[in-house]
């Protein structure tokens, strides 16, 4: 018995390890990022590198901020106040990401709710085409969508970007497996209470699918903010670019730059670490939840 509680013991000071040396492997481009943008430009360039800054340094925020002035917002003809590029790309960007979020979890929600307690003719052929989507790549669908965004007006707007997201299979997919876990008696309790069917899905089915709404939260954030491609592709204008697009444009035009560059990317990586902190457990139970079932 004493052998097992120690073989026990020292896998877990092994798995406890390997963890730590993956975290630091994860982290440390994160903290060379931040790290690098309080640097000047000649400890950047320095061919040793040091691993925290010899002298902290605020040039590379102050070159990121004096850069191409815009509006702040524009809707119509109502045009806010004038503030340096970054700032706008980092608004356009937030957004973009938080409208994609709260749609496509509103979105996925009721629609993981109807297929999992709903019963339809072409039930199991609608949930089979959601999951074939999912393995389709945005390439294969790229031309018909550019179509139809600008046949709808929206091409070069950050719309064209948000709702091809609200449709995202594996959304759907993640809320009705979800949802299969809501007792159906609970579901008749409240049509036998009168209760309709918007108060029982607001008032039973979504807290109960809390957890997977919020896992779907940050993964729905995090794959808008970081959808690079769909950004470069849609979106043209200077004044409708995302903080990626516009670290991006940095990177073409100052190439040596380095500590501009990595500003810009500090400045990007904030609101995605703010979301996940405030996520986080609901993203932990969604996960754990999920491999309960699994």
């Amino acid at each position: 018995m004493k052998s097992g509680v120690e073989r026990k013991s020292a896998y877990n000071w092994i798995a406890l390890i390997l963890l730590l040396i993956l975290a630091i492997l994860f982290i440390f481009p994160l903290y060379w990022i931040v790290t690098g943008a309080f640097k000047s430009a000649a400890e950047i360039n320095a061919a040793q590198p040091t691993w925290f800054p010899q002298e902290f340094v605020l040039t590379n925020f102050e070159k990121l901020f004096a850069r191409r002035a815009a509006p702040l917002f524009q809707i119509g003809p109502l045009v806010g106040p004038v503030v340096p590029g970054a700032i706008r790309w980092l608004v356009n960007t937030v957004f973009m990401s938080v409208a994609a979020m709260l749609l496509t979890c509103l979105t996925a929600s009721m629609a993981g709710y109807a297929l999992a307690k709903k019963r339809f003719i072409g039930r199991g052929i609608v949930f089979s085409l959601i999951v074939c989507a999912m393995a389709l790549p945005k390439q294969v669908i790229l031309l018909p969508l550019i179509r139809e965004i600008s046949a709808l007006g929206m091409y070069d707007s950050l719309w064209a970007v948000i709702l091809p997201t609200v449709g995202w299979p594996f959304g759907v997919f993640l809320m009705k497996q979800f949802s299969e876990s809501i007792p159906g008696e609970m579901l008749e309790a409240a049509r036998i209470d009168g209760a309709s069917e918007l108060r029982t899905f607001t008032q039973i089915v979504m807290p109960m699918v809390k957890p997977g709404i919020g896992a779907l939260a940050i993964f729905t954030f995090i794959n808008t903010w970081n959808d690079y491609f769909m950004q470069l592709i849609m979106l043209s204008s200077s004044e409708e670019l995302t903080i990626s697009l516009g670290i991006a444009t940095l990177q073409a035009e100052n190439s040596t730059d380095f500590g501009l560059i990595m500003a810009g990317a500090t400045l990007a990586a904030l609101p995605i670490i703010i979301v996940f902190l405030i996520f986080q457990k609901y993203f932990t139970q969604g996960i754990t939840m999920g491999a309960v079932k699994g």
